[in-house]
């Protein structure tokens, strides 16, 4: 009993029990959560900064207790880490930043490095750096955004896209990375992050891979400044090329929003982008980024299927149940089922939609997941020379992210144009 009980207590486990206060916070007191503000005046602002420090407080050192880790001297490390996540997360609401798709995990990662790399880490400031630990939650708390009803709003021909281009676009960045010598770990990474939702998928897959060579850092930046000038580049080529193959506004919108939503790394910038492009090109393409969001389990599978059939030597084994079960980042679960209960108690009418059309409970999930993804970040900054992320080394990471970023606007171009502008007006 004690064997099963020590099971459940490591880190993959306890940050889905940590999690799930915060769901239950998310989907029971929604009104009553208060956001990360956008200033750091008046006492509202102030008011709002010291309740989620408390949640984040409280989180930390249960799931350190949980984890038997040390706690001394968390505290005052938890609090710099924090506010170094919380002027992250202010500098991403900037509305001039905000509308070059810059996210809060970008600012986060950079303001780690400078303190990384301008001074230095005292060892007082370590206690708080836990960099998985906060990814984790964050990921399982990003579960609960995603609801199976809007998935299925695309229908069979969101679907068929998403795991085309998901599958297409992973074999050949993945393939590309490692023929350009990069580490079969670092390319899953890189090729989950471009292929599926970006920082979320590189995650996930950095820890199914239990990758060593420290290249998630790099392949975030890359993901969240590439898709800087994609936010402007998609909605224009949609613009200039789908009115000579299609005659039907709607087919033209319909076919922009599947492009768009298949092809930008990031959420955000899906919205920011399809939004450019019109309002129906903007539904079609968040619903095909959720559908695509909803396989980063699946690819989870996969890649410890993979791994559980290939030692560390080149050698294979016998791939069994037990052996993919202990490579399965097992916090994937907590994601999974996150999106399955909150999908549930909207469809019971549980959850609904306020005045603006969305739905609150969403939202403060959405807000705890960036959150804690922020707070993850900046523990990655901490921990990353940067000395480390310009080197030589890197320089056919960022080869291959732009070839077959390349080829994932080419691919999910022609399989948007089948599904949505022939197949999908002919059914």
């Amino acid at each position: 009993m004690k064997l099963f009980s020590d099971k459940l207590r490591t880190e993959d486990w306890v940050t889905v029990w940590v999690a799930i206060p915060l769901l239950v916070l998310a989907g029971t007191f929604a009104k009553n959560v208060p956001n990360v503000p956008s200033t750091l005046f008046g006492e509202v602002a102030w008011y709002n900064i010291l309740i989620l420090f408390g949640i984040v407080t409280v989180i930390t050192y249960a799931g350190m207790a949980l984890l038997k880790r040390p706690m001394k001297g968390l505290l005052l490390s938890l609090v710099c880490v924090f506010a170094l996540s919380i002027v992250a997360q202010m500098l991403a609401k900037i509305p001039f930043i905000k509308a070059y798709g810059f996210e809060a995990v970008f600012f986060s990662v950079i303001l780690g490095l400078i303190v990384r790399n301008a001074w230095h880490v005292p060892a007082w400031l370590k206690p708080a750096i836990q960099g998985e630990f906060f990814i984790k939650i964050g990921v399982v708390c990003l579960g609960a955004t995603i609801m199976i009803q809007d998935v299925m709003k695309s229908g069979i021909f969101g679907l068929v896209q998403a795991v085309m281009v998901v599958t297409v676009v992973w074999f050949f960045a993945y393939w590309y990375a490692c023929r350009s010598g990069m580490d079969r770990p670092s390319a899953m990474i890189l090729a989950s992050g471009l292929s599926i939702c970006g920082v979320s998928a590189a995650i996930t897959a950095e820890r199914a891979t239990g990758s060593k060579e420290n290249k998630l850092p790099y392949i975030v930046s890359l993901i969240l400044i590439i898709v800087v000038p994609m936010i402007y580049l998609m909605p224009w080529l949609a613009n200039m090329i789908l009115p000579l193959l299609f005659d039907d506004p709607q087919t033209v919108q319909e076919v922009t929003g599947a492009w768009i939503g298949g092809t930008i790394d990031t959420t955000s910038g899906v919205g920011a982008s399809s939004m450019i492009a019109g309002e129906v090109a903007n539904t079609h393409a968040m619903i095909i980024k959720g559908t695509q969001n909803v396989l980063i389990g699946v690819v989870a599978f996969f890649i410890a299927l993979y791994l559980s059939t290939h030692q560390q030597g080149g050698g294979a084994q016998k791939p069994s149940p037990g052996i993919v079960w202990e490579k399965f980042p097992k916090f994937i679960i907590g994601f999974v089922v996150a999106s399955l209960v909150f999908s549930l108690l909207k469809e019971y009418g549980i959850f609904t939609p306020n005045e603006l059309g969305k739905l609150p409970e969403k939202d403060v999930a959405k807000m705890f997941s960036t959150l804690f993804f922020s707070l993850a970040f900046v523990c990655i900054g901490l921990d990353t020379r940067l000395k480390d992320i310009i080197s030589k080394d890197n320089r056919n990471v960022l080869r291959s992210f732009l070839v077959a970023q390349t080829f994932n606007i080419i691919v999910t171009f022609v399989i948007a144009c089948v599904m949505f502008g022939i197949l999908k007006p002919m059914w």
